[in-house]
């Protein structure tokens, strides 16, 4: 199984990045994804979670309403559209697939992908 985090790179704040996360080895659809963040010297957090169909989206309160995730599933490709960018925006994006529902909490993780920088500059 591989996740593929790509999309991040340097914005300044108020800018916007798509990250795209391309999954193989597994069956895509049958799996909630999630995307997480660390930010240095502090510990992986939350960010957002979608359901299988994409019909069901939970995020952090942080990014409630600037950050959309979404998913492709044809595609065997989720996304998180970052709008508004913050300084605080600013950490190594991971995405995750789980078997249940939210995927919000590292125990529900079946696999991660490797993070992808973003790094939002004043």
């Amino acid at each position: 199984v591989q996740l593929q985090a790509s999309g991040g790179g340097l914005v300044q704040a108020g800018g916007s990045l798509r990250l795209s996360c391309a999954a193989s080895g597994l069956t895509f659809s049958r799996y909630r994804m999630g995307w997480f963040r660390q930010a240095p010297a502090k510990e992986r957090e939350f960010v957002a979670a979608i359901s299988r169909s994409g019909g069901s989206t939970l995020y952090a309160d942080s990014v409630k309403g600037r950050f959309t995730i979404s998913r492709d599933n044809a595609q065997n490709t989720a996304y998180l559209q970052m709008n508004n960018l913050k300084l605080e925006d600013t950490a190594v994006y991971f995405c995750a697939s789980c078997n249940n529902w939210p995927c919000r909490s590292s125990i529900n993780v079946d696999y991660w992908g490797k993070g992808t920088l973003v790094t939002v500059s004043s």
